[in-house]
């Protein structure tokens, strides 16, 4: 997952509305959003080569999603999937505070990441760079492969296209829409994250299409303020082509 936009308790309809796009290597094995055989109360999609998920929520609210923070010289092999963090906080019991303190201080099994956890009242963001999780306070964030809220012409973007999805008739499909922008930034606003100028500019957009990587899934997902809550994930191919779409309202 490399895009994540999210309004937490920002709108009087919502308690949550978050868009995100999952950035993935095309050949890496994965399903689609479901829900867990072993843990049927989880609705995520599933990596299927090291287990956990990128983003899901649980019937009873309990949500997480999960970034790769893009720093070439600390990649290591033989670590834990990022991707476990989020799984075992929707399959667990821990609140988000006390998840997010257990998370961040277990950091150093990992590559650098970002993770968010949440329920319907409380909202948390842990990042291994960071010296402590951060309580989000109500309105639009954004995070990409930086900080929370790190202006990367991505997430300024993407993050105005939350704000008018909010403002319009049907937010979700709006969302959903925003997060196909394909358009690349200008040279002089990208980050140097020393990956070379080539790179940056293909990364830079909401949805990157490529052969081998990009964009596999856009997903949005709603916490309703009347309780309700629903997911709907468009899936894509190599160079951008539409898969299968799948909604779920739990």
């Amino acid at each position: 997952m490399c895009l994540i936009v999210l309004a937490w308790k920002a709108d009087a309809r919502y308690a949550l509305l978050l868009g995100a796009n999952r950035d993935e290597f095309h050949q890496r094995p994965s399903a689609p959003a479901g829900h867990w055989r072993e843990a049927p109360q989880v609705l995520a999609g599933r990596d299927l080569k090291a287990g956990g998920t990128w983003l899901g929520v649980t019937r009873g609210g309990r949500f997480a999603a999960v970034t790769n923070y893009r720093d070439p010289r600390q990649q290591r092999p033989d670590v834990r999937s990022r991707g476990e963090l989020a799984g075992a906080f929707l399959t667990g019991t821990d609140t988000a505070r006390n998840y997010a303190r257990s998370a961040h201080a277990l950091r150093g099994a990992y590559n650098p990441f970002n993770l968010i956890v949440g329920d319907p009242e409380e909202c948390w963001f842990v990042g291994s760079r960071e010296r402590e999780p951060l309580a989000l306070k109500p309105g639009l964030h954004g995070l990409s492969n930086a900080s929370l809220d790190t202006p990367w012409p991505k997430v300024e973007r993407s993050r105005r296209m939350l704000d008018e999805a909010l403002a319009s008739i049907d937010p979700e499909r709006a969302l959903l829409a925003g997060l196909a922008d394909r358009s690349e930034a200008p040279d002089r606003e990208l980050p140097d994250t020393g990956i070379g100028l080539e790179l940056e500019r293909h990364l830079s957009p909401a949805f990157i299409v490529g052969d081998q990587y990009g964009t596999r899934a856009s997903t949005v997902l709603t916490i309703r303020t009347d309780g309700v809550i629903r997911l709907v994930e468009q899936a894509y191919g190599p160079r951008g082509v539409p898969g299968a779409r799948a909604e779920f309202e739990i």
